[in-house]
C-alpha cells in the first residue's frame, strides 16, 4: 500500500488566514488544533508566483532536504506567513514498506527547524521521524494508544495529497 503527502501544516487559525490568499488552497483540520493545506499542483502553482524562478531542491533558506522543485516565491510566502506563527512543509512517500519523509519549519520569517529528512528503509531515529518531529515542534503530542505524533494528529486519514484535497 502506498502513502504520499505534500502539505503545509500549522495551527488552524494561521492556515485559515494563509489559505485566504490562495484560492486553490483547502484547509483541512487535524487533531490538537493543527491543520494542513494539501500542496496540490494548483496550490503549488499559485504559491510559486508568475515572476519567481523555479528551481529544484532548496531555495531561500530551506537548505535542501530533497524537496521537489519549488520557487523562491513559494518560500517567501511561507516566510511571510510564519511571522504570524510557525508553519512547516512536509513531504512523505511510502510504497511497500519503504519510503522517505522530509520536513522544514519556518518561524518569524526564517527556517528554524531542519530541513529534516529520512531515507528509504532507514530506521526511525530515537527522536522520531521528520514529520513527527515537526509536529512536536508545532505543539503536537503523542496521545495514549497512538504510535506517534503523525498518528495522533490524524495524518493517516488519507493516503494521498489528492485525498486530503478532496476531503
Amino acid at each position: 500500500m502506498s502513502y504520499e503527502l505534500q502539505a503545509l501544516i500549522g495551527m488552524l487559525e494561521l492556515l485559515t488566514v494563509a489559505a485566504a490568499e490562495v484560492p486553490a488552497a483547502r484547509v483541512v483540520p487535524l487533531a490538537q488544533g493543527l491543520a494542513l493545506i494539501p500542496v496540490t499542483p494548483a496550490v503549488l502553482s499559485a504559491l510559486q508566483g508568475d515572476t519567481a524562478v523555479s528551481r529544484s531542491v532548496g531555495g531561500a533558506g530551506s537548505g535542501g532536504a530533497g524537496f521537489g522543485g519549488y520557487s523562491d516565491g513559494f518560500e517567501l510566502r511561507l516566510a511571510a506567513w510564519s511571522k504570524a506563527g510557525p508553519i512547516v512543509r512536509v513531504e512523505a512517500e511510502y510504497f511497500g514498506g519503504g519510503g522517505t519523509q522530509r520536513a522544514v519549519g519556518w518561524f518569524d520569517g526564517r527556517v528554524v527547524l531542519g530541513p529534516l529528512a529520512s531515507g528509504e528503509f532507514e530506521p526511525a531515529p530515537a527522536e522520531g521521524t521528520p514529520i513527527s518531529r515537526a509536529l512536536r515542534w508545532l505543539g503536537g503530542s503523542v496521545e495514549p494508544g497512538r504510535a506517534d505524533e503523525f498518528d495522533s494528529v490524524g495524518l493517516g486519514a488519507h493516503r494521498s495529497t489528492a485525498g486530503w484535497a478532496q476531503g
